[in-house]
């Protein structure tokens, strides 16, 4: 599934840049629930290297994706629109 880069997601990625961590950095304060918004929750992962979330579907699916420092930016920058995505049961 893809989902679109919403301003929930902007906002997340805003502040994931505003941390100001390197990765390094955020492999020492891994979080799996550091951000939480209505429809994500997530956070750092580092065996993936990866901000990896949930994404609550309006009609209560639950969606895995992860993305990296890079994609971060990319989100931000508009240059990624699309998130890759899959069901949290499969």
């Amino acid at each position: 599934m893809k989902i679109a880069v919403d301003d929930e997601l902007k906002q997340i990625c805003k502040n994931i840049v505003s941390e100001k961590l390197s990765l390094f950095q955020w492999r020492e304060i891994e979080s799996d629930d550091m951000f939480q918004t209505d429809k994500y929750c997530g956070g750092f992962d580092t065996t993936e290297n990866a901000f990896c979330f949930s994404y609550f579907h309006s009609e209560n699916q639950e969606f895995w994706f992860q993305i990296t420092i890079d994609e971060v930016q990319k989100i931000l920058s508009g240059e990624m629109i699309e998130i890759d995505a899959r069901p949290s049961n499969s």
